[in-house]
């Protein structure tokens, strides 16, 4: 199993290109099995994740070829109508799959997802839309077993009791084949969503978007399309902050500041000042960081959950005191032990982080939890005096292209070992 050694301290100093959005991807390749034809998706990252759904769906009868960011999706009909546990057990967005299968095909057996373990993601959410759209659901023996009872799905009027962007994915796509006008209420609305969406509209779905309530059109067929991914936000967002932490300099290429309008204006209030080079090119460079009071995770546009952990350990060693309240998960502070054994001085009471600052963090030997809280542990890592290992960074490779090469190219000394 890799590891990665980092010796601090480091100053992120250098030039960043963005990587495609991996939580774009993956909905967007799922997406295809809806459709007639072939395609080219481009600016595709190439992550662990999207290896193992690649190996799901080829695995499923389609054909995919994966190779320099580009996917080529040749055939995206299903053979098969199982998709089993050692395919699917390590990525929870595998559930997904169900509902563009099922508004197809009339049957599907799906085995329960796997993933980050960082709170209770249920996909009751999920279930109960596809059960209002004629879906016979059972579960057993860890799988969940789906029949479609009518010809096809029927359209629903439907209100999410809680918003969420996988379930928002999953019943935007079902609802494309669907019989009638269905209208999907409390819908996630990230970046990662609206690509989703316009993708299947450039394959000839009809999808409107009003606030959070999505219409859809149900269409009896659709058309696979060349299409090219947005840029990963979340890694942009990732190295701005292990940037401010260091009080360092970097220019981000293939970047969409707006996706990240919420997060850059509260950076600015910390310290964060922003060069625009062009449309799509911006030089980041911080000093001295200023403490905030309170910091609350919210819903897009809000400040994104998936960059909490990053924020928490840029207050390691800067800002005196501030205080993080995560309000999308409820266990998603898994990190905040491996954060201490640098020496960080964290509280944690509830749903609420407070981070005082400390003079001098130490190199240790930690282990990656989970996909962003590994990418917290890199920028303590690089506060810290010494040498620093981290462990299991497999987590890492799920939703970080190539970052030890992009670090390095920074000055940072990071590299992996077995």
């Amino acid at each position: 199993m890799q590891k990665l050694i980092i010796q601090g301290p480091a100053k992120i100093n250098g030039t960043i290109q963005i990587s495609g959005s991996k939580n774009a991807s993956l909905p967007i390749l799922i997406s295809t099995i809806l459709s007639k034809g072939s395609c080219v998706i481009s600016n595709v990252p190439n992550l662990r994740d999207t290896k193992f759904l690649v190996s799901i769906l080829n695995n499923l009868g389609c054909k995919i070829n994966f190779k320099n960011n580009f996917l080529a999706i040749h055939n995206s009909s299903i053979a098969k109508k199982i998709a089993d546990y050692e395919y699917v057990r390590q990525m929870r967005a595998s559930i997904i799959i169900l509902g563009p299968v099922i508004a197809r095909y009339s049957s599907f057996k799906i085995a329960l997802p796997g993933g980050c373990a960082i709170g209770n993601r249920s996909i009751d959410l999920h279930l109960e839309a596809l059960k209002k759209m004629g879906v016979q659901i059972k579960i057993s023996k860890g799988y969940v077993v789906a029949t479609r009872k009518y010809s096809k799905l029927n359209s629903i009027n439907h209100r999410f009791s809680k918003i969420s962007v996988g379930a928002t994915q999953h019943i935007i796509m079902a609802s494309c084949l669907a019989k009638g006008t269905t209208i999907l209420k409390n819908c996630a609305i990230e970046p990662e969503v609206i690509d989703l969406v316009t993708f299947l509209n450039k394959c000839g779905a009809k999808i409107s978007l009003n606030k959070r309530t999505f219409k859809i059109i149900g269409q009896d067929n659709l058309n696979l399309a060349n299409y090219d991914v947005i840029p990963d936000r979340i890694e942009a967002g990732s190295y701005i902050l292990a940037t401010m932490a260091t009080q360092g300099k970097l220019i981000l290429k293939n970047l969409i500041i707006d996706h990240l309008k919420e997060p850059i204006k509260l950076f600015k209030k910390m310290g964060l000042k922003v060069k625009k080079i062009s449309d799509n090119e911006f030089e980041f460079k911080c000093g001295v960081i200023n403490p905030i009071s309170i910091i609350n995770t919210r819903e897009y546009p809000g400040f994104p959950t998936d960059l909490q952990a990053q924020l928490i350990s840029i207050f390691l060693k800067n800002g005196k005191k501030s205080k993080i309240r995560e309000n999308i998960f409820e266990n998603r502070f898994i990190h905040i032990p491996e954060l201490r054994r640098f020496g960080a001085n964290i509280s944690l009471k509830n749903n609420t982080v407070e981070v005082n600052k400390v003079k001098e963090l130490n190199g240790a030997e930690v282990m990656a939890t989970d996909l962003r809280g590994s990418f917290s542990l890199i920028i303590a890592a690089m506060l810290s005096k010494g040498q620093s290992i981290i462990n299991r960074i497999y987590h890492l490779d799920r939703g970080y292209e190539d970052f030890d090469l992009k670090l390095n190219k920074c000055g940072v000394n990071i590299k992996r070992k077995k």
